[in-house]
């Protein structure tokens, strides 16, 4: 059990943890929440030893191990592959003392090593590495490919990897989906579901958080409240609470009118009966979760377009791609005013393509688009953070898009984005990457876009943020298209999905669970594949060479099996010694004159006897040695044969 035990700590002038305590159970899968900036990743370093608390006591198993994920990979000539198995230290010992030992040629102790790899699944963790690669987006091909080659969001799966193979007693995860798409998200959560030691996930996901959580510790006041629930239940409990406990009914119930006007706004809309239903579980959780975001900070919404084109876009027969690689073909498709589309598909496959094409920021290879007159559009995509200007401030930048608007008016609408008195004035260089995403999306709302683009817009957001966008993506009026690993976005804001897929967007068929459980099915017939290759290989490698474990049984068991003829090879040999040695005495008894007097007559036959019976069991004790030694000898070599990897040998 791990337990929190009145903890004081301070980092720099900042207070974080006042008297706070909690206990975590052995095997809970707990999730961490609390706005940004109160400790959460600080309560990390405090169970990991990192740092100490200023007052109090942390308790954590001392035989523990304890598995978290590197920020940083440096540029690696190792392949994909055994850079995440060098992530299981246990394991490479192992690996070095066996290495140490067959040098050696310390039987026991080989036999020893073998037993530990068993014990961790030594032998397995090959293919339990490519299982875990595979399910988080890396192709068979790039397996092989050296870490190098990779870009930071691909290195930080790597590493992601590396910690998930261990097999640890506490594994601590900090924002774990951030560099996610929703299928590799979708197999992270299947995958942390079967785990068996104590989990602790830092994440501003709360779908990820609800199948997989069942304590919810909330940082909050510098202190450790403990909920025995998943997070949506955690919200309705917390709602509860502080329903009773503020004087901000009157807003509260304004916010939950709002959500019901939404529910029955498009309760009959939806396209297909599963993704209604769907949709309307989701919206009507937050209703009863209305009451924990009234004092949230974010408080915005999309401003009516100035005009509604109908259909914005038109596609007949487009072909998208760079240069000769076609990304995406045979595309027919209406954007219409309205549509609230989520794009499925894996990483790679031409979701970010088809959102670029849209906001012409890429023109087709082939075919014909026609975009209406008077469409603006809204795209928010990770790598426009990058645009924003670092050595001006959040309100400048709303200045020059709209010069002639009284400043109070921009304070006041950059305030719903929670940027407040002197933050308004402060660089952009200054802002973490969630405060930028915040200025970023404020900028989109304020030019009432009527085609809004959102790729990924909820990485580096809060849960508070999270769930203000949810609520004003409600009432945007024009065209939405998102891609998003958030499912709880997906289901409060679009109605249908389109899964774009080995260069085709096709609509799906389908809410969100079925797509779970589509990809499942998918990743677990990629893993069989790479299995049964894999045992191919392994299959062809035995024809040349054996594994250690395999040659060491194999040498037991030639030993026992050459050790009969071995003693009885000794014994003829001590037999013939005796028998030469009498041999040898006869002849020079023999030798003598003297022996051939009558007086010695009896004597002589009794010696002649001697000899011809010693010479008579030599031989035969030799031709039996020649024998044996011939069959030691074609052993020796069938054994020699089958170690250097010839298996139609046979012992």
């Amino acid at each position: 059990m791990i337990t929190i035990n009145d903890i004081d700590f301070h980092l720099g002038n900042t207070v974080l943890f006042q008297s706070a305590s909690a206990q975590i159970a052995v095997g809970q899968k707990v999730g961490l929440v609390g706005r940004n900036g109160c400790g959460k990743s600080t309560l990390f370093s405090l169970l990991t030893g990192e740092h100490a608390p200023d007052g109090g006591t942390i308790s954590v198993p001392n035989d523990w191990q304890i598995a978290t994920v590197k920020q940083e990979t440096p540029a690696l000539e190792t392949s994909a592959l055994d850079y995440v198995i060098e992530g299981d230290l246990k394991y490479q010992k192992l690996q070095q003392e066996l290495a140490l030992a067959i040098q050696n040629n310390d039987g026991n102790r080989i036999a020893n090593i073998h037993t530990e790899l068993d014990i961790i699944d030594g032998y397995s963790i090959k293919s339990r590495a490519s299982e875990l690669l595979i399910g988080l987006g890396f192709t068979q091909e790039e397996l092989t490919k050296a870490v190098k080659e990779f870009s930071g969001g691909w290195r930080m799966r790597l590493n992601l990897a590396q910690v998930l193979i261990v097999k640890s007693d506490l594994l601590l995860l900090d924002e774990p989906t951030n560099h996610l798409d929703l299928d590799a998200e979708i197999f992270l959560e299947s995958f942390l579901k079967s785990y068996r030691g104590t989990l602790i996930i830092i994440s501003h996901d709360r779908d990820f958080l609800d199948h997989i959580v069942n304590k919810i510790i909330n940082i909050e006041n510098y202190q450790l409240t403990s909920y025995t629930a998943n997070y949506s239940e955690y919200e309705i409990q917390k709602a509860e609470k502080i329903s009773l406990q503020n004087a901000m009914y009157e807003k509260q119930q304004r916010a939950i009118a709002h959500m019901q006007s939404f529910v029955e706004r498009f309760r009959y809309k939806a396209t297909k009966a599963k993704q209604a239903q769907s949709r309307l579980k989701a919206l009507e959780r937050m209703e009863k979760i209305a009451a924990i975001h009234v004092a949230s900070p974010f408080h915005f919404s999309f401003r009516t377009p100035d005009s509604l084109p109908n259909p914005l876009v038109t596609m007949d027969n487009i072909t998208l791609g760079y240069g000769d690689h076609v990304v995406i073909k045979k595309l027919r498709f209406n954007l219409v005013s309205g549509a609230r589309i989520g794009l499925l598909g894996k990483n790679g496959a031409g979701k970010s393509t088809f959102i670029k094409f849209l906001a012409q920021e890429l023109a087709p290879l082939s075919g014909e688009a026609t975009f209406s007159k008077g469409i603006k559009v809204g795209y928010f995509a990770q790598h426009q953070l990058e645009r924003l200007r670092l050595d001006e401030s959040a309100l400048k930048h709303l200045q020059l898009i709209s010069p002639k608007t009284p400043e109070q008016e921009l304070r006041n609408y950059l305030g719903g984005f929670a940027f407040v008195g002197d933050k308004v004035l402060e660089k952009v260089s200054t802002f973490s990457g969630g405060e930028k995403a915040r200025l970023a999306l404020a900028l989109i709302v304020w030019e009432k876009p009527n085609i809004l683009l959102l790729d990924e817009p909820t990485n580096h957001l809060d849960l508070n943020m999270r769930e203000a966008l949810t609520l004003a993506l409600q009432d945007f009026e024009g065209a939405l298209v998102v891609v998003s690993h958030d499912r709880h976005l997906l289901k409060s804001t679009t109605n249908n999905f389109y899964l774009v897929d080995e260069g085709m967007v096709d609509e799906f068929n389908g809410d969100l669970e079925d797509y779970q459980k589509y990809l499942l099915n998918k990743q677990k017939q990629l893993i069989e594949q790479n299995n049964r290759r894999e045992q191919e290989q392994h299959a062809k490698e035995e024809t040349h060479e054996l594994s250690w474990k395999e040659k060491k049984q194999l040498e037991v068991n030639f030993k026992n099996e050459i050790r009969p003829v071995k003693q009885q090879l000794n014994k003829i040999d001590s037999e013939m010694t005796k028998l030469s040695q009498r041999k040898e005495e006869l002849e020079l008894i023999l030798a003598d004159n003297s022996i051939y007097s009558d007086e010695n007559k009896n004597r002589l036959t009794e010696l002649f006897t001697e000899q011809n019976s010693v010479a008579s069991r030599l031989e035969e004790l030799e031709m039996s040695w020649l024998e044996l030694s011939e069959q030691l000898e074609q052993k020796q070599h069938d054994f020699d044969e089958l170690i250097s990897g010839n298996k139609n040998v046979k012992l």
